[in-house]
């Protein structure tokens, strides 16, 4: 059986990729616990289309 708690499974998507009209999307997944987090997060990680760190926020 799986646990049941506070941690769900976040799609990240990159802002900066989706404004400049580049083919392609860059995504990661991550967790995060839904008790101390209730709002959505941003993490600056790797872009490999634009070959740059970019922030990348919660989707859906």
């Amino acid at each position: 059986m799986a646990k049941k708690g506070n941690r769900v499974q976040v799609i990240l998507e990159c802002t900066e990729h989706k404004n400049s009209g580049l083919p392609g999307t860059s995504r990661y997944i991550s967790t995060k616990n839904k008790k101390n987090t209730p709002e959505r997060i941003e993490l600056k990680k790797y872009n490999p289309i634009m070959k740059k760190y970019t922030v990348h926020k919660e989707i859906k």
